[in-house]
């Protein structure tokens, strides 16, 4: 778009704003991670960032945007002759989430590397973002593989591409900006912790805030040039601001006083390592330099505080992002600095003196404004038939650590962590012809290929004379995600508050597990006379954690009910996603009422499953002295396998793989 939403005309959002003024005042403070609903002006920001930013000087011709005062002297376009450079607006480069590993880093031409020994190498993304920045929208949903690059040219700054012994490294020093929607799954935590800051965004409740969003919005797509004409004064102004913050910023003290608050915040709240400490210590100094000060203040460590650790304090995906603030503002005054403080700075430029400020304009967000679903989201199942002998939602028992569970055979879905698959990362099984693009090459392969035809080629040298047919893909093994459905037995034979705190301790358990091995998951619920979808499948695994918490029992058992909506629920998937194999859970002492001929309905719709060859595990909830073994008939008519809730904790788990496998082996 050649005219994009203006940054000074965004509504509201200040901590998002701020956040990323703040990364333009000092990149080194890290990037920016905006987490929010849907809607709210995420992307719209960070757009119209970019056009704030101060041209970069770039060596003519350099692809990789090498300083012409300290060009990079391993520059594949070098060396370069000192000289005069060329300025170039800012670049800000969006990764695609499906953007492919050569995409991002680059590709090396693998015939002419064989053949003439030249490295003919097409830059990436990460060479395009070099001193500008990169940008991922829904950077939760990006693959681990692409991730792993990512963390490395981020702790690096540089960019490594290898292939079969042909090496390029160039510089990649980037501001990492990523959106995310939390309902779609968190992100892991090594690229978590390498966002400098964190903001949590969310659409106004205010009728008359809204209206301005939309009449800004309107306004822009009716006549963008002239909309941005409008506010091209602000812009200007604000450009010359982060200018000016730059110039100040070497000039600005952070004094022992505010060193200290900073590290007493940080042990206060348990971060890990000392990357929060310096990010904090960096945002703490590029607000003062926002406000035109020399002096970091107590104000600047506490909004960096709040900008730095809200993300760096989880402990697992179940725990909310934030801080106590309360908590925050009693170490800041324990560990008060001793330094000289103004009690009364003067304010600096546009904006006030403590803080760093609030971004200028109280502008609209620009975005798409939407208001957070409310319907259906409160996490309790609207179940049909839950009334009488309804009990309150047992407390989830302590979450333990669980073995592997895997879908049988080898599948060829999205990478992940649990059942085996043909991916493009992992150990080299075979080879074949390329489809498409050549990413992985088999060089014996090839070699076996090309080797017949030298003679005919008319090879007189040492050189191997390779051409485009001789190429072979590399087929590698790796490990792929899966949809794991849990069906949990919500009735009343499953109401005993001890009992369902274990039941649902149990199946935390599991979703952890889920989270760590990438899949996505659903959570079907019976009770009753119906059962209900209580979360569709999705890769957020937090919010099915949230739903099984608020959990009610009581009622009947509609066994049967909630194996058909789970049955419907991967057809419908399976459209949607049809390399993803699923995994089903269903978690129930084995009991089936309500209804004539309960058992014969369950045991005929659990043989869908059986049909369809879908892997499954029953985790059987019965209790006390007698038990009548329903839990193992049904994964019988499943064609899976049954485990105990102690077995599920014990070592004997090990062998639960094993007879999935085994049972299930004529789905692979």
């Amino acid at each position: 778009m050649s005219n994009p939403f203006p940054f000074t005309a965004v509504v509201g959002q200040d901590d998002l704003r701020l956040a990323l003024l703040l990364n333009a005042v000092s990149p080194a403070v890290g990037g920016v991670l905006v987490r929010g609903e849907k809607g709210t002006a995420k992307s719209t920001a960070v757009r119209a960032l970019s056009v704030l930013l101060p041209a970069v000087a770039v060596v003519p011709g350099c692809r990789f945007s090498c300083d012409p005062a300290a060009p990079d002297p391993a520059c594949p376009d070098g060396p370069h002759e000192p000289g005069p450079g060329a300025e170039r607006p800012a670049r800000m480069v969006e990764l695609p989430v499906g953007a492919s590993e050569d995409r991002l880093v680059g590709a090396l031409d693998i015939e002419r590397a064989l053949a003439e020994g030249v490295k003919a190498f097409e830059p990436g993304l990460l060479a395009d973002a070099h001193r500008g920045i990169l940008y991922v929208d829904e950077v939760n949903l990006l693959h681990d593989h692409l991730v792993d690059l990512l963390l490395d040219a981020a702790a690096m700054g540089a960019s490594y591409v290898e292939r079969e012994g042909v090496s390029v490294r160039h510089a990649s020093k980037f501001l990492l900006v990523g959106t995310m929607n939390p309902e779609e799954g968190e992100l892991r935590p090594q690229l978590l912790d390498r966002f400098g800051l964190t903001v949590e965004v969310a659409a106004s409740r205010e009728p008359d805030q809204r209206v301005e969003v939309v009449r800004r919005r309107l306004a822009h797509d009716d006549d963008p040039a002239a909309f941005a004409a409008r506010w091209a004064d602000e812009e200007t102004a604000v450009r010359e601001r982060i200018t000016a913050a730059r110039k100040l910023l070497p000039s600005v003290r952070l004094g022992d006083g505010a060193l200290r608050q900073i590290a007493a915040t940080c042990a206060a709240f348990e971060v890990d390592g000392m990357r929060a400490d310096i990010v904090m210590a960096r945002t703490a100094t590029a607000l003062a330099a926002w406000a035109g000060r020399t002096e970091v203040l107590a104000e600047d460590v506490r909004q960096a505080a709040l900008l730095a650790l809200p993300h760096r304090r989880r402990r697992n995906p179940f725990d909310a992002p934030g801080l106590d603030e309360d908590k925050l503002d009693e170490t800041l005054e324990e560990f008060g600095g001793s330094d000289d403080e103004d009690p009364d700075p003067d304010p600096g430029p546009d904006g006030p003196g403590g803080g760093g400020g609030q971004p200028p304009s109280e502008g609209p967000e620009g975005g798409d404004a939407g208001a957070r679903p409310e319907a259906g989201e409160s996490g309790e199942p609207q179940t049909s038939g839950a009334g009488a002998g309804e009990q309150q939602p047992a407390r989830a028992g302590e979450p333990f650590r669980t073995k592997a569970l895997s879908v049988p055979g080898v599948g060829e879905g999205a990478a992940g962590r649990r059942s085996r698959a043909r991916t493009e990362q992992g150990r080299t099984t075979g080879a074949r012809r390329p489809r498409g693009a050549l990413t992985k090459l088999h060089l014996a392969a090839t070699v076996r290929a090309a080797a017949p035809h030298q003679r005919a080629r008319g090879r007189a040298g040492r050189g191997l004379v390779v051409r485009r047919d001789d190429l072979r893909q590399a087929v590698k093994e790796g490990r792929e995600g899966n949809l794991v459905l849990f069906v949990v037995d919500a009735s009343g034979s499953m109401a005993a508050r001890q009992r369902m705190g274990a039941v649902k301790g149990a199946v935390l358990s599991l979703l952890l597990d889920a989270y760590q091995r990438r899949d996505k998951v659903g959570l079907v619920t019976f009770r009753g006379s119906g059962a209900d979808v209580a979360l569709p499948p999705t890769s957020s695994v937090d919010a099915a954690a949230a739903r099984l918490e608020s959990l009610p029992t009581g009622g009947r058992t509609p066994l049967a009910a909630g194996l058909l909506r789970a049955h419907d629920v991967l057809r419908v998937e399976r459209l949607r996603d049809s390399v993803r194999r699923p995994l089903v859970v269903v978690v129930t002492d084995g009991r089936a009422t309500g209804g004539p001929e309960p058992v014969a309905l369950a045991g005929r719709a659990a043989r869908l499953f059986a049909a369809d060859g879908v892997a499954s595990v029953v985790v059987d909830c019965e209790s006390g002295p007698v038990r009548l073994g329903l839990a193992g008939r049904l994964a019988a008519e499943l064609g899976g396998s049954a485990v105990t809730l102690d077995e599920l904790r014990a070592d004997a788990i090990a062998g639960l793989v094993r007879d999935v496998q085994g049972t299930s082996r004529r789905a692979a």
